[in-house]
């Protein structure tokens, strides 16, 4: 299987949504050690604010592009290529104020194209282009919010990916980050031990002596 993986944190290895998804890749080579491991960083290489002119260049015939509509849609239809070329798509997303990085928000506005991964039908109901992909979304927070109205982040995303076709979407969250250092250490061993569980042909780490 080809795999995406997309990394959204400011923090660069200091990261505790990278952590998770270093784990998922590695527990992913024990499975498959010939995978086909795709890495976008666009907490260190943002994706450019999407504006007024972006989506002008979207909508601009490609006949009629001027040279940076042309750069700005050659950028979306790399994201989008790479999407659609994986089998599995990994999605490390920090919370930020309650909600996702403004960068990955642009991530998500640049891969929203009608006519490319999402449709209407003469209905007029919305229909996903990008389908047949297992998805997962590491996400970290400093307090806990899983499976309550706080976590405003999750319901967003699953509608998101959703509208594009997404539905094999796994949630798994470290929370408590910020709770003090055992709270920290304990959500992120929880949100490991999930992802071990997601991957059930993965060889599990030995177990050391007491």
């Amino acid at each position: 299987m080809k795999t995406l993986v997309i990394l959204s944190s400011i923090l660069g290895d200091r990261s505790k949504s990278r952590q998770l998804a270093d784990h998922m890749v590695a527990r992913i080579k024990q499975t498959d050690p010939s995978a086909s491991i795709t890495l976008r960083d666009i907490g260190a290489e943002p994706i450019p604010y999407f504006d007024g002119a972006t989506a002008g260049a979207l909508f601009t015939p490609a006949d009629a592009r001027s040279l940076e509509q042309q750069r700005i849609v050659e950028l979306s239809d790399t994201l989008v290529a790479e999407l659609m070329a994986a089998d599995r798509i990994v999605f490390a997303v920090p919370v930020y104020n309650f909600n996702l990085p403004a960068q990955f928000k642009s991530y998500l506005d640049y891969l929203a194209r009608a006519g490319v991964t999402f449709r209407y039908t003469p209905e007029g109901v919305p229909e996903g282009l990008v389908k047949g992909k297992q998805v997962f979304v590491l996400t970290s927070r400093g307090g806990k919010a899983e499976g309550t109205p706080a976590d405003t982040m999750t319901p967003y995303l699953r509608q998101m990916l959703a509208f594009m076709g997404m539905t094999d979407v796994t949630f798994v969250a470290a929370e408590g980050l910020a709770m003090g250092e055992l709270a920290a250490m304990e959500g992120l061993a929880l949100a490991k031990q999930r992802i071990d569980e997601s991957m059930p042909g993965a060889v599990q780490p030995a177990l050391q002596a007491a």
